[in-house]
């Protein structure tokens, strides 16, 4: 735990945004897919540019996906439905290029082939999850607020309390901690895509009293700063502005810096691969110790080596709030939850279509995903 007084500041991005548009779009074609079919094997990549959407990548399924039609949804359900915003659902262009999966990293994640005959990882690599008790989600409080702030930006464009706002935008809270303890929020910045014709002074004061206040408001004192629209104007934006990608939000998408990262994104993977389930079941296992009061914080890291099913190696650190050592909460890790490709896809029921929603707004924090049950509270008091 970090001693004084210091601040911590994390971001988050709206469904609207173009690295989100393209989680959103790979993962609306991975639940289509495991829907028909839940052995599909899915690596689906996406960019967007003004008027254009590309899809690439790998795919492996017995069920068949009408992708243009998918992206065209998407873009449309998100709220691109005026050229004016960058892109426009039903004239975009979409270009799609997909492969097979490779016969040499098929064999390694199904049962029975391969050189090691037990399913295995789908790739080297190390992931991580975090939890810590300073908010009822187990997440951070500035990912927690800078979610909740992208959120109700979406709410009040689509319900029509801030009419002429875009789908692109973003957010930033930061929060003063003392002793490892969250304080107050010291400032919020939010920039939002707005239609031409409406006042910076309008735009600001619409979103701090609609948006920030009725987030943010028991964190907030006279001294908060707000910054909304801080360049003045954002008329121009979504893929108009930026290109998007698939996977290039992987901290808005974990715990907004607050805990590592094993640098492999989540969305448009199905969950063979370690880089997406890994992440999840190490989630999983460090909300269930803060949860069971053995540490106030907990990250975890697991790492595989591909078409390997045990993990090399498994890590604990409870930052000093633990209750007991390290070594033996990774003793009762192993004792407790599934660790192998094969055992998490079954008790975490991830071969199903349920990734379309966790792409925008955060994979974890939110009760409705498997892998924040708490489940083995019970299980790892027991232990103790």
């Amino acid at each position: 735990m970090i001693k004084g007084r210091y601040l911590f500041t994390s971001e988050s991005v709206s469904e609207g945004h173009p690295d989100k548009v393209c989680d959103q779009i790979s993962d609306a074609i991975l639940d289509a897919c495991l829907e028909q079919d839940p052995d599909s094997r899915v690596a689906v990549e996406c960019l967007t540019k003004t008027g254009v959407v590309v899809v690439a990548g790998e795919l492996t399924t017995r069920g068949y996906v009408n992708i243009p039609t998918i992206v065209r949804q998407k873009l449309k359900q998100i709220g691109y439905t005026k050229s004016s915003f960058g892109i426009e659902w039903e004239t975009c262009a979409v270009f799609v290029h997909l492969e097979e999966q490779s016969p040499d990293i098929s064999q390694g994640v199904t049962e029975g082939e391969g050189y090691f005959t037990e399913q295995g990882a789908g790739d080297q690599g190390m992931m991580f999850g975090y939890a810590t008790n300073e908010t009822p989600d187990y997440m951070p409080l500035p990912i927690n607020l800078a979610h909740k702030l992208t959120m109700k930006l979406s709410e009040v464009r689509k319900s029509g309390v801030i009419p002429y706002l875009g789908p692109d935008g973003k957010s930033q809270v930061t929060v003063e901690y003392i002793d490892g303890k969250p304080q107050h929020v010291t400032t919020v910045v939010v920039s939002n895509q707005h239609e031409d014709g409406h006042s910076h002074d309008e735009i600001e004061t619409d979103i701090i009293n609609k948006v920030i206040k009725p987030i943010c408001g028991q964190w907030l004192t006279d001294e908060t700063k707000f910054y909304v629209n801080p360049t003045g104007k954002f008329v121009i934006g979504g893929p108009q502005a930026d290109a998007g990608l698939t996977g290039r939000k992987i901290i808005v998408d974990t715990y907004g810096g607050m805990g590592r990262h094993g640098g492999g994104a989540f969305s448009g993977k199905d969950p063979s691969k370690v880089d997406r389930s890994g992440a999840y079941v190490a989630r999983y296992i460090a909300k269930n110790i803060v949860a069971a009061q053995l540490a106030e914080q907990c990250e975890v890291q697991i790492a595989y080596a591909i078409g390997v099913a045990e993990p090399v190696s498994i890590y604990v650190n409870t930052f000093d709030t633990g209750k007991l050592p390290e070594e033996k909460i990774v003793e009762m890790i192993r004792k407790v939850f599934p660790l192998k490709p094969a055992d998490i896809l079954i008790q975490l029921n991830l071969k199903r279509p349920i990734y379309a929603n966790t792409a925008a707004y955060g994979h974890f924090g939110r009760d409705s995903f498997p892998w924040e049950r708490l489940d083995k509270i019970e299980a790892l008091k027991k232990l103790l």
